[in-house]
C-alpha cells in the first residue's frame, strides 16, 4: 500500500472515531444542541385588493409567506387562515398611495403584518402564536 493511501485512510479512520466519541456536538449539560425549527407556510391564495381610499381604484397583489417556530404553530396558522386573511385584507386596504410606495413603507406593512397575524392567534388561542416572521413572496401594486 502507497504511503500516501495509508496516510488517508488513517485520517479518515481518525476523523470518523472524532466524530463519534461521545461529548462531540453537545452542549456542557451533555444534551445536543437544537436548533429551533423553522416551518414555512406560504398564504394561498394570494392577497389581491383594492387600497388607497377614494378616487381612483389602486390594487395591490401580496404573495406571503409565513415562518413559524415549530408544528403546533404552523396548524394554528392553518387553523385561523380564515380570520388571518381577513386580518390581512383588512390591513392592506388601509394602506395610502404615498407610503405603500416608499420601501419604508412597505416594510412597516410587513411588520404591521405580522403584528396583525400574532394578533389574532394569540387572541384565539390564549397563548404565543409561534409565529416568526412574514415575508413577501411577491408584491405589486398598480397605481
Amino acid at each position: 500500500m502507497a504511503p500516501k493511501k495509508f496516510s488517508l485512510i488513517v485520517f479518515i479512520c481518525l476523523v470518523a472515531v472524532l466524530l463519534a466519541a461521545p461529548g462531540y456536538g453537545q452542549d456542557e449539560e451533555g444534551e445536543a444542541a437544537a436548533k429551533p425549527e423553522a416551518l414555512y407556510i406560504p398564504l394561498q391564495p394570494p392577497f389581491v385588493v383594492n387600497y388607497g381610499g377614494p378616487g381612483r381604484l389602486r390594487y395591490l397583489k401580496a404573495e406571503l409567506t409565513v415562518r413559524v417556530h415549530d408544528v403546533g404553530a404552523a396548524q394554528s396558522v392553518r387553523h385561523h387562515m380564515p380570520a388571518i386573511r381577513d386580518a390581512l385584507v383588512s390591513l392592506m386596504s388601509r394602506q395610502e398611495e404615498l407610503v405603500i410606495d416608499t420601501q419604508e413603507g412597505k416594510e412597516q406593512m410587513r411588520k404591521d403584518a405580522l403584528g396583525a397575524i400574532q394578533t389574532v392567534i394569540e387572541t384565539e388561542e390564549g397563548e404565543d402564536s409561534g409565529v416568526v416572521d412574514v415575508f413577501f413572496d411577491n408584491l405589486i401594486v398598480q397605481r
